[in-house]
């Protein structure tokens, strides 16, 4: 005699619905993960690290004199300048983890867990801001061993790196959108840094806009890097800040609205 087996509900595999506190709380987790891997190999905070101290050291004491007259003005005016364009420089990299994530199957293994979809891109972001800290607080102490200091308070400074993180969670969205689009992460690298030489460069970042030619002022003058230095100076140095903040603000809000869509898209795409 064979006896049958009544089989009972399946039991679903992955979860029909990640409420919000769960995504968060996977998302603070995959940061984390991504944060950690610098304890196994210390040379992924070698760009955070290494390139903004040489950018300050080689701009400081080999341009510095030429321009400002002497090494200590110049590095009052360039440091919030370089702060900002390496803060830009560095927010690649968001493109470059999620590019090798994406080639690699450990985005696609990701998000095949019981997680929320959006949880593994969130984490890389969220991480990113860390490593954004870690270099902009970096460049203020070998600032401030060169010489550099504070003519505002520790209200502006703060208001000054919350501005500057600010910008740098919206300017990811155009990283993502490269490393989405990238075939390699060295494609994300070479056209990341291409594009940002000239937006970077062509800015108040290291000379005044004053100094340049007419043609160029006009471009500096809307150069979004322009109004983020300028932000950053006012906070930190002192002087007329206000339209400079809300400049930034604006851009960081358009860069978000016209690239977060797209990054998406193409994320969704691609995946």
């Amino acid at each position: 005699m064979t006896t049958a087996t009544v089989a009972g509900p399946a039991t679903p595999l992955i979860k029909p619905h990640v409420s919000l506190g769960e995504g968060l709380s996977q998302t603070l987790t995959l940061a984390w993960r991504t944060i950690v891997q610098v304890r196994h190999n210390p040379w992924e905070l070698g760009d955070y690290s290494i390139q903004p101290i040489m950018f300050v050291l080689l701009f400081t004491y080999v341009f510095g004199g030429a321009i400002a007259g002497s090494t200590g003005d110049y590095l009052t005016f360039a440091l919030p300048g370089i702060i900002v364009m390496n803060m830009l420089f560095v927010t690649m990299y968001v493109g470059t983890g999620l590019n090798t994530d994406l080639t690699k199957g450990v985005f696609d293994r990701l998000r095949s867990l019981p997680i929320a979809r959006w949880a593994p891109l969130a984490g890389r972001i969220i991480a990113d801001q860390v490593k954004q800290a870690w270099s902009i607080l970096l460049l203020l102490v070998v600032g401030m061993i060169l010489g550099f200091r504070i003519g505002t308070n520790l209200a502006g400074l703060l208001a000054a790196v919350a501005l500057l993180l600010t910008f740098a969670l919206a300017f990811s969205w155009v990283s993502v959108l490269v490393g989405v689009l990238a075939k390699d992460p060295e494609k994300v690298q070479l056209f990341g840094f291409t594009a940002l030489f000239p937006v970077t460069f062509v800015s108040n970042v290291f000379v005044r806009t004053d100094t340049m030619p007419g043609w160029l002022q006009a471009w500096v003058k809307l150069n979004p890097v322009t109004h983020l230095a300028d932000a950053a100076r006012g906070l930190m140095i002192g002087g007329p800040a206000a339209n400079s903040v809300v400049w930034s603000l604006v851009w960081a809000a358009a860069i978000v609205v016209v690239f977060a869509p797209l990054s998406l898209y193409a994320l969704k795409r691609r995946v």
